[in-house]
């Protein structure tokens, strides 16, 4: 029998639990790369106190479909989730969820500044 299946999940243990700054970073990366659509590394991570609370703040790139692409079929924007800033919207959400959840740390807010495009598909007009 593990310690985990002798603990009753009501049953409180003294000491600590602590995350460190860089496993939180990591795990909000990972967030905000799926909710982008973007590699993890490509995505930078900063925290800051807001009265006692953790305020996240996201700069990444966002996935678009290649513009040749979507002057052809408009509605490839919807399918990619709708207007870079509606996705970004919803981007915020998703990753104050995972992280919220995944962690059990309270964040105050997060912010996400989009600092450029990947092209999901499609290449270069020569």
């Amino acid at each position: 029998m593990s310690v985990a299946e002798a603990v009753e999940p009501t049953t409180s243990l003294a000491g600590h639990n602590r995350i460190s700054t860089q496993a939180l970073t990591s795990l909000a990366q990972a967030a905000a790369a799926e909710a982008l659509g973007v590699a993890q590394g490509d995505i930078r991570a900063d925290w800051t106190d807001d009265d006692g609370l953790l305020a996240l703040s996201i700069v990444a790139p966002i996935r678009i479909p290649a513009l040749g692409d979507v002057l052809r079929n408009p509605q490839r924007v919807r399918g990619m989730g709708g207007s870079i800033w509606d996705r970004a919207v919803a981007a915020k959400a998703m990753v104050l969820e995972t992280v919220t959840k995944l962690s059990g740390s309270q964040l105050s807010r997060v912010d996400i500044r989009i600092s450029g495009a990947h092209v999901s598909e499609g290449g270069r007009v020569q």
